[in-house]
């Protein structure tokens, strides 16, 4: 699947209980060419910052790193898959993974958001 995410908003669709998270959370994206870049802020998240790989399947091969609001830096990976809504709104199913706190995993779904 071929997309640009220059500029897109994303917001948080759902997540697992083990994830920070939440629908108050926004996501500005960023590409150029193969890399993908965002900054990521809200609910639990003070400030957070994503950088990924677009592999040829269109996926995203992703770390990401975040201070919460109890000032403990947070940081984990991810691979987020993309999908065209009904209403042609890109969105990413995403398998996470915690590589800081407990190390656990989770899923969670981003949709982009229209301004």
């Amino acid at each position: 699947m071929n997309y640009d995410l220059e500029g897109k908003v994303f917001v948080s669709e759902s997540n697992t209980k083990n994830g920070e998270v939440g629908e108050s959370t926004v996501f500005y994206y960023h590409q150029k060419n193969k890399l993908v870049w965002a900054d990521y802020s809200g609910g639990e998240i003070v400030q957070g910052h994503l950088i990924a790989q677009v592999m040829d399947s269109g996926q995203l091969d992703m770390a990401y790193h975040h201070v919460n609001r109890n000032g403990v830096v947070m940081s984990g990976k991810c691979l987020s898959t993309p999908e065209i809504t009904s209403d042609g709104k890109l969105k990413f199913q995403e398998e996470w993974k915690w590589l800081t706190g407990d190390l656990s995993a989770g899923r969670s779904t981003i949709i982009e958001h229209t301004v």
